[in-house]
């Protein structure tokens, strides 16, 4: 396990994030009563990565359960209806974000919880399993993924998907960490992952404190290193995956697949099945999250444009199915043909 916790609930009713705006210069965490300013901690990217949103807002509504004054459940189970509502317009990519919502809400309308007490302890202990069942299932994917990395290998990987990401562990960084793990010698290289820098502040600062080698490149250059040097596999983590096996993920995901798949490079993404959104058809139906236009014009206070540019900012971009050679979950690694295989993957989920 890591040595710095993403979320965790504290004693008492409060949740606690680590603050991953400020990475890699200050270690900061904050602590939140209640389920708005989970939500902006959210949508201010406080908190980000699809699995680590969604544990996030399930604590988000065991912190609206916790700090209810209601005295009745039918009232206690209002207030969680607003909350919810609250947390699902925090920011609208990220599949895990409702599916957790939804689980936490279906457990709240179990008619055996006939008492505020009961409700109360039924919702956070909910999203204590969502928060723990992350872990279990980022561990199992790193298991499924080993065949697939050689004993050496250079893997390019973009955004963060580690332990910061998650709950604990890591999705595609944490493939790359159980191959360290195993005795495989692995090599990443780090796109920085314009504008945010994810992969240059928080990979980087994941990969080093794992003792993992690296070099942190500049996203444009991926195709450089693809085409010059030896790079074995690229493999992502992604925010939503349709049912045609078409993946949203951080901008700069579609490009780099493309390049991948000019030079042979296997491309992977790595998909818990709670991202798997079967009710999404294709890539062209995931809403993209549009962000601020300053994450564009400055870096950091520093502002780098010209005054008043236009400027267009989506989060995420869509990987076409065509372009992955599988996607690696918890459950087993998917191949083409997508449409088939996922619904069979999921055929016996509740």
């Amino acid at each position: 396990m890591t040595t710095y916790r993403t979320l965790e609930w504290l004693e008492g009713g409060t949740l606690r994030l680590l603050d991953q705006r400020v990475l890699p210069a200050e270690t900061v965490y904050l602590d939140y009563t209640d389920a708005a300013s989970v939500a902006a901690a959210i949508r201010d990217m406080v908190v980000r990565g699809a699995p680590a949103i969604g544990a996030t807002a399930g604590y988000g509504l065991a912190l609206a359960a916790v700090h209810s004054s209601a005295q009745d459940v039918e009232s206690l189970r209002d207030e969680l209806r607003e909350a919810a509502d609250v947390l699902r317009a925090s920011r609208p990519t990220a599949v895990n974000l409702f599916g957790a919502i939804d689980r936490v809400m279906r457990c709240a309308a179990d008619p055996a919880l006939n008492s505020v007490e009961a409700l109360r302890a039924a919702v956070l202990q909910e999203a204590h399993r969502i928060a723990e069942e992350d872990v279990a299932i980022n561990k199992q994917m790193g298991l499924n993924a080993l065949p697939l990395i050689p004993d050496q290998a250079t893997i390019i990987h973009h955004c963060n998907t580690g332990a910061l990401a998650t709950v604990d562990y890591g999705t595609a960084l944490g493939i790359i960490r159980t191959a360290h793990e195993h005795g495989k010698k692995v090599q990443v290289l780090v796109d920085e992952t314009r504008p945010r820098l994810q992969g240059a502040r928080l990979t980087s600062w994941e990969l080093k404190n794992l003792g993992i080698p690296h070099r942190v490149i500049a996203d444009g250059a991926s195709g450089h290193f693809m085409r010059t040097e030896k790079v074995d596999l690229c493999v992502v983590g992604c925010d939503r995956v349709a049912a045609n096996g078409d993946t949203a993920n951080k901008i700069g995901t579609y490009n780099l697949a493309v390049v991948a798949h000019e030079n042979g490079i296997p491309f992977y993404v790595a998909a818990p099945t709670t991202t798997i959104d079967l009710n999404t058809p294709n890539g062209d139906a995931i809403e993209i999250e549009e962000r601020p236009a300053d994450e564009v014009t400055h870096i950091g206070s520093e502002q780098i444009t010209p005054d008043g540019v236009e400027v267009g900012n989506p989060a995420f971009d869509v990987t076409p199915a065509r372009y992955i050679t599988a996607i690696i979950t918890e459950r087993g690694v998917v191949y083409p043909p997508y449409e088939e295989n996922l619904r069979k993957l999921l055929a016996d989920r509740a």
